[in-house]
């Protein structure tokens, strides 16, 4: 069972704080923008006397609601077509179960996710990593590269749109070329679409849902953390207009029991979040990342390509190796008692060795701290004793 690059090193975390220092989290996507009110107060209004078991699929309720939501997006759903889950890991999990016998391949274009690892061992699935590249802003990798891939172990395509950890927005023409295929080879489609909400510039969300002719083959993960700022109320939800996989996934929601009564209640009431709240964070999230980005790609030997979507950046960094370099900015480094969090990108891809100089970074931080993170991330990468000089990319020199 792989260990998550994005906790892993929390107990380094812990330590600095213990230590009396100041560490800005850049590691997890635990925004810092508030839960929208109308969530919050139906929580405190919540009136019953037994906090009980809801329906294994859901409360009827809730799934109604969402099936508005989906249907404002042009999904075209019914109620019948969700299952809400424990958050989206729990929807993919399900899913992997449910379409995938054991030693069965997924095909994801990487890095990804980190968690999707740990779901497909969690599965006896085999996750098949079609590599896409920083230098050309992790753009998706050409349907053929998909297509070498494709044995008769081949079960389904995974894409996470926008994509965690990349923040890479995937175009109406790309997922076209992904649907060819699913339907060329008969492939399940799944798309984790958490970040649906977080699209810049003016650049438009596609999903599956809204191609034609492939409605048996599409699974939708989704949840309520990213989007309600609500990452501690464990709701997500599985969406298909295949009856047979739902049936199927609804025996193993119905050996898990339920999801969370109360968080369904909260999730509900977030259907109803004006627009005007999405609105202000998607500018909030837009200069952060400006900000970010900007800041990285003036530091020596950085390079962040700019992402369209999400709330994350991967940078490459001219270091030995990310995960040392995070560790140390934890263990040994502080800039006037403070440091920095990060998530090395080395465990968000599946192919051993990539990814090693590479680092994901959340802004999910207010512009002040992060300006403080940058100086501090800034000093500490100039004093890294692991640090790679430019011009010499093979020694390893000490800077103090």
């Amino acid at each position: 069972m792989p260990a998550s690059p994005i906790r892993k090193l929390t107990p380094f975390a812990e330590q600095a704080k213990q230590q009396g220092k100041t560490v800005y989290h850049l590691n997890i996507g635990q925004p810092d923008i508030e839960t929208p009110e109308v969530m919050m107060n139906a929580i405190r209004r919540a009136d019953f006397k037994v906090l009980a078991y809801t329906q294994s699929e859901g409360t009827p309720s809730y799934r109604a609601k969402l099936a508005e939501y989906y249907n404002r997006a042009g999904y075209n759903i019914t109620a019948e077509d969700i299952l809400v889950t424990s958050g989206a890991s729990e929807a993919i999990t399900i899913a992997m179960q449910t379409c995938l016998d054991p030693g069965d391949e997924i095909i994801i274009p990487e890095p990804f996710y980190a968690n999707y690892n740990a779901f497909a061992w969690m599965s006896n699935a085999v996750i098949k990593p079609v590599l896409s590249l920083i230098e050309n802003a992790f753009a998706l990798p050409p349907v053929s590269e998909f297509e070498k891939l494709i044995t008769d172990k081949t079960k389904a395509l995974f894409i996470c749109n926008p994509n965690n950890p990349t923040g890479y927005l995937y175009s109406y023409e790309e997922l076209e070329e992904l649907k060819k295929l699913c339907l060329k080879y008969d492939l399940y489609f799944f798309v984790d679409e958490a970040y649906r909400e977080f699209c810049y510039d003016g650049n438009k969300f596609h999903s599956p849902m809204h191609l034609e002719g492939i409605e048996e083959n599409v699974i939708v993960f989704d949840s309520i953390s990213k989007r309600y700022s609500a990452c501690g109320a464990r709701i997500g939800c599985f969406v298909t207009k295949n009856k047979k996989v739902l049936a199927t996934a609804l025996k193993f929601a119905q050996s898990r029991l339920s999801p969370g009564m109360v968080d369904q209640i909260a999730a509900e009431a977030g259907v109803e979040t004006p627009d005007s709240y999405f609105e202000i964070i998607n500018k909030e999230y837009t200069s952060r990342r400006d900000q970010l980005v900007s800041s990285l790609n003036r530091m020596e030997g950085v390079f962040c390509p700019n992402p369209k979507g999400a709330f994350y950046v991967v940078a490459r960094f001219p270091v030995d190796d990310a995960e040392k370099f995070c560790q140390w900015m934890l263990e040994e480094f502080d800039y006037d008692n403070q440091t920095v969090m990060m998530a090395p990108a080395a465990g968000f891809y599946s192919t051993l060795g990539d990814g090693v100089d590479e680092i994901r970074l959340a802004y999910v931080l207010n512009r002040e701290d992060l300006a403080k993170a940058m100086i501090c991330l800034e000093k500490g990468l100039l004093a890294y004793p692991g640090r790679k000089l430019k011009g010499a990319p093979s020694e390893i020199v000490s800077i103090h």
